[in-house]
């Protein structure tokens, strides 16, 4: 009986797992060595800050980013991931964790940084979706992107194997 449960209780967690992988990049855990370097030298975060990490996973990058101050804000689709979030930071009114599809939500409007761990598929389309946030805010967004350089995009700055890109709003 014992061994049904687990057998059924791992299928479902395959297929959270899977099926998030499938609409986005699987989950692979940032390295919170580097993300210390990059929030001191690429872009410093500070309590003025409101970070978005879009595929929140774990929350490492969540909990980066308020160790610098900043307010964090993870979007994750796998529902198991989020739980895990939330009982993480409990107590800590600085992040927030919401299960939902960056693709089809809007941003904070006091978000300044975004921070994605993405896939090179659809980089093309975060950058659209993050243009289109930044338009509808009215103030630029910068954007973190871990190991995947945006297209017909230039990024301000470079460390290690992250990208810096301010993306301003256009009139359009």
């Amino acid at each position: 009986m014992v061994w049904e449960v687990l057998k059924w209780a791992g299928l479902v967690v395959f297929i959270l797992f899977a099926g998030t992988a499938l609409t986005g990049a699987p989950f692979v855990p940032s390295r919170r060595r580097e993300l210390d370097i990059i929030f001191k030298k690429l872009y410093k975060l500070s309590k003025n800050d409101l970070l978005v990490d879009l595929g929140s996973g774990d929350g490492k990058v969540l909990k980066a980013a308020s160790d610098f101050g900043a307010r964090a804000l993870g979007i994750e689709l796998n529902p198991l991931l989020v739980l895990f979030s939330k009982i993480r930071f409990i107590g800590n009114t600085r992040v927030h964790t919401k299960m939902r599809d960056f693709f089809h939500s809007d941003l904070p409007s006091k978000t300044t940084a975004v921070y994605v761990f993405g896939d090179g598929r659809d980089m093309k389309r975060i950058a659209k979706k993050v243009q289109e946030q930044a338009n509808k805010i009215g103030h630029p967004l910068y954007l973190i992107s871990h190991a995947f350089e945006l297209p017909d995009q230039k990024s301000i700055k470079k460390c290690r194997a992250y990208y810096l890109y301010k993306i301003n709003p256009t009139n359009e």
